[in-house]
């Protein structure tokens, strides 16, 4: 499926591999998309557009991966998903965002951090746009998308780097 988006490389960072029991934060993760796009590509919503025709977005993030096919995004019925749906936001807002998510009472291991920071933090400071999709309201989540007890979903723009990122945070 060519969208004008050609998908590069997939990063995830599961929460449970730096801690010791399973119960402190262990069913939270963060899971990375890399796109690239030509530097003659559209603007920012015919960017957006183009991630969401992609089927890399086709993503229910409950294990059963990419469909090329597929219905859902995290717990939304893709078809209900469009680019004025995500709101630009500042960097500020974005890290503020992540960091009430990872919970702010908890001292995030010295690794997870680093690895955040690498995979996280760095594109959020490189990204000319950064777009936060609202959540969508009860009408849209899918017949068995309340399987994530929290979903924050940013899109990445870099036109520097010709790099659109998508970045999901979740817990479930």
């Amino acid at each position: 499926m060519d969208n004008g988006l050609t998908h590069e490389e997939n990063s995830f960072i599961n929460f449970r591999r730096y801690v010791s029991d399973p119960k402190e934060h262990g069913f939270r993760w963060v899971d990375i998309k890399q796109l690239r796009f030509s530097a003659e590509s559209v603007d920012d919503r015919g960017l957006l557009a183009a991630l969401i025709r992609h089927e890399q977005f086709r993503d229910d993030y409950a294990g059963g991966g990419v469909l090329p096919d597929g219905p859902r995004h995290g717990p939304y019925w893709l078809w209900l998903i469009t680019p004025d749906l995500y709101e630009s936001i500042s960097q500020e807002k974005a890290v503020q965002i992540l960091r009430e998510w990872a919970d702010p009472l908890w001292d995030v291991p010295s690794e997870l951090e680093a690895d955040l920071q690498r995979e996280v933090f760095a594109g959020l400071a490189a990204a000319d746009g950064i777009y936060y999709l609202s959540e969508l309201g009860d009408e849209a989540i899918h017949d068995w998308g309340r399987v994530h007890d929290c979903f924050r979903e940013f899109v990445l723009i870099d036109r520097s780097a010709g790099r659109i990122t998508l970045i999901v945070a979740a817990d479930d």
